[in-house]
């Protein structure tokens, strides 16, 4: 295992010159040794470039990869002693299970009783124990990427294990329970793992911190709790939530802030000039007409979901998502409300950059 350290840049084309032609801007990031590392967001946005960088299998077009200090930046996968998991399973099919399983270690000439060791240690995680002398191409698409992470997961001296969307081709009832095995071998093997993936659920379940990217720039690195509560970007309230965080058009002056038309008092010190907040459907309140930190709002749509109530509302234009509380009246569709915006989950922006 190794603590990994990036300070880099990659651009596909010759001589960047503006930030659409990277597709990573220049960024500082460390992964310690031992964690487990989400990359989050959408297609496109440098998650797979940078985990290729880590790898060795791209080398930056600016700046250094350190390995506990060392550059290898040049060096080359097997240097780096790095696995690595892909989207869609890479396994040998005339081979059984324990064959595929034993591969990476037979390679590296470990003795037989050590493999045979190792080899049931990982099926019985991987919950493929019966399996074992079965051959894989008969096997499900499940199962045959189950042994390609297992294959990723043998080597108990890897610098870092990294995985490429490797749960795309699961099927999504089969997802959760991988990801919980993932976890599990994580607390058990302390191996560093670092996840790509495009799906927020993934990320914040099976991630110690998780690395919000978007236009080829890392946004956000945190925790599941600290990207929820307080987004140090607006895009990361956008992607995080289902659905995402509410944003309204204010301006601050003179210890007032103006939300959707109606002045309320400040209730902490701002940058003068134009400003967004930002609220979860979670926190958003129903109050009483001129209730400190509320805006009049029109309902567009009360939306049943079982678990509880979704309001569509209107203010001064911007449409909010309010969810109910039990304490909270029903409101109809047309019905206008006062919705409580300012509070202490309220998080304020300036230039989509959340105000420290």
């Amino acid at each position: 295992m190794a603590r990994i350290d990036l300070d880099l840049a990659h651009a596909y084309r010759a001589n960047p010159t503006q930030d659409s032609d990277y597709a990573l801007l220049p960024l500082k990031m460390s992964f310690r040794d031992g964690g487990a590392y989400a990359l989050l967001g959408p297609s496109g946005c440098g998650k797979t470039t940078m985990l290729n960088i880590i790898s060795g299998l791209l080398v930056p077009s600016q700046g250094t990869v350190s390995f506990d200090g060392r550059d290898m930046t040049r060096a080359t996968p097997q240097e780096r002693n790095i696995a690595q998991v892909f989207q869609f399973p890479v396994i040998y099919d005339t081979m059984t299970v324990a064959e595929n399983l034993a591969f990476p270690l037979r390679n590296r000439k470990v003795p037989a009783d050590q493999i045979k060791k190792r080899v049931g240690e990982i099926a019985e995680m991987l919950d493929m124990s019966g399996q074992l002398n079965q051959r894989a191409a008969g096997l499900a698409a499940d199962a045959k990427q189950k042994i390609s992470l297992g294959r990723g997961l043998v080597r108990s001296d890897v610098s870092a294990v990294l995985f490429d969307e490797p749960l795309t081709v699961i099927d999504p009832h089969l997802k959760w329970q991988l990801r919980r095995k993932l976890k599990q071998i994580h607390r058990e093997l302390k191996l560093t793992l670092i996840y790509v993936t495009h799906d927020q659920v993934e990320a914040l379940t099976f991630a110690e911190e998780v690395v919000v990217m978007t236009r080829g720039k890392a946004v956000q690195v945190g925790s599941a709790e600290a990207l929820f509560e307080r987004p140090a970007h607006t895009f990361v309230g956008h992607f995080i939530g289902s659905p995402g965080m509410n944003f309204l058009s204010a301006r601050s002056a003179n210890g007032t802030i103006e939300v959707a038309g109606t002045p309320l008092a400040s209730t902490r010190e701002l940058p003068q000039g134009a400003l967004k907040i930002g609220i979860r459907p979670e926190y958003l309140r129903l109050s009483n007409a001129g209730s400190a930190g509320a805006v009049p709002a029109v309902v567009k749509q009360v939306q049943d979901v079982g678990t509880h109530v979704m309001l569509s509302v209107e203010a001064d234009g911007s449409v909010l998502k309010v969810r109910l509380h039990s304490d909270d009246p029903s409101p109809a569709a047309g019905d206008t409300v006062w919705v409580r915006v300012i509070d202490t989950h309220t998080c304020y922006y300036k230039d989509e950059e959340l105000v420290a």
